[in-house]
């Protein structure tokens, strides 16, 4: 009989989330039925937006996430031992897949695609949700062409690294803004023509030094105070994606119901005459393997690069979520059981 280790959603988090919010508990995996496979996990996603979903997860189930897996019992000949997928069954260590969930067909359970000599650990990273999110996020909402100056916030993360080096094979000019000298210095190695520390430089002043014809196209992954700032320099008809708001997670305060408000002035955005677009990556799912395959094409010819912030130790999945709100990572943020 297999031990499942698994992290539940103990407390809701008030602000900033707390270890005590998790707990650690064990689940004895049942026999398999006919059809059925047993994964154990390889790699553990631990993802910004996950913050939401902590408001609304049912108190005491398991944390919502995805991982990379590895088959490790199968009563499925369409899913033998040894072959891995990408799941969402979330923060564990070994789950049970019945044979009615792997025939259903849905973003939140694939097959993991072939990597070549990659990390698997990729595919929840670059070659998985977030390269998507940064590729449709971009390519779809933002439309850059060549010549345009494009604006990416959070640019040393998962997502904003991506979006950095798609803006520059599409021959944009690219402005990014990270949270540390060390990830100024590798969003800079990324391509990016202007990178700035937003813990210490000033952000009007900052863009208006980098954009003074304004900026074309803005990928948002901040919110809040950016985004208020940054659509100050906006060139007229200019383009805006919302992909996150890490800045506000942690917030409790609710404004309340009106017009635009918060970062969104009405104002700045009538008469610069900005498109502002909000998504979810599920969106593209029809397109999904497209994505992913531009992706890899691009990784293997040397035009992206990544990096991964890796724990080790299933017993600091809260660890590492947390530090996602202290920036402790670059890159993706993975998280190995062993």
């Amino acid at each position: 009989m297999v031990v499942a280790k698994l992290w539940k959603l103990a407390r809701r988090p008030e602000g900033k989330p707390r270890v005590e919010d998790f707990a650690l508990v064990e689940e004895e995996i049942p026999a398999l039925g006919e059809g059925d496979v047993l994964v154990e996990a390889v790699a553990l996603s631990v993802d910004p937006y996950l913050r939401y979903r902590a408001r609304m997860l049912p108190l005491n189930s398991v944390m919502f996430g995805s991982q990379v897996a590895k088959v490790i019992e199968s009563r499925n000949p369409q899913w033998p031992v040894g072959k891995h997928l990408v799941h969402y069954e979330g923060w564990r260590t070994h789950t049970l897949i019945t044979a009615s969930r792997l025939q259903e067909k849905d973003l939140q359970l694939q097959p993991l695609p072939e990597m070549q000599d990659l990390p698997k650990s990729l595919g929840i990273g670059l070659l998985g949700m977030p390269g998507n999110t940064a590729y449709f996020g971009l390519l779809d909402i933002c439309e850059p062409k060549a010549g345009d100056t494009v604006l990416v916030n959070g640019a040393a993360g998962a997502v904003g690294s991506a979006v950095v080096q798609i803006a520059k094979i599409k021959g944009c000019k690219v402005i990014a803004f990270a949270g540390s000298d060390e990830k100024v210095k590798w969003v800079k190695e990324l391509g990016a023509d202007h990178v700035f520390n937003y813990k210490t430089a000033n952000i009007g002043e900052a863009l208006s030094q980098a954009a003074p014809n304004g900026i074309n196209a803005f990928f948002d992954n901040v919110g809040g105070k950016f985004t208020a700032e940054a659509l100050n320099h906006m060139a007229d008809f200019g383009r805006v994606s919302l992909c996150g708001a890490i800045s506000t997670y942690n917030e409790e305060t609710k404004e309340a119901p009106g017009a635009l408000t918060g970062a969104f002035k009405e104002r700045v955005v009538l008469t610069k005459q900005l498109r502002v677009e909000g998504f979810l990556v599920t969106r593209w799912g029809a397109r999904w393997m497209e994505g992913l395959n531009q992706l890899k094409a691009w990784v293997l010819e040397g035009k992206l690069k990544y990096r991964e912030t890796v724990v080790h130790g299933f017993e600091k999945m809260p660890q590492a979520f947390i530090g996602l709100f202290d920036g402790d990572n670059i890159g993706k943020a993975v998280v190995v059981p062993q």
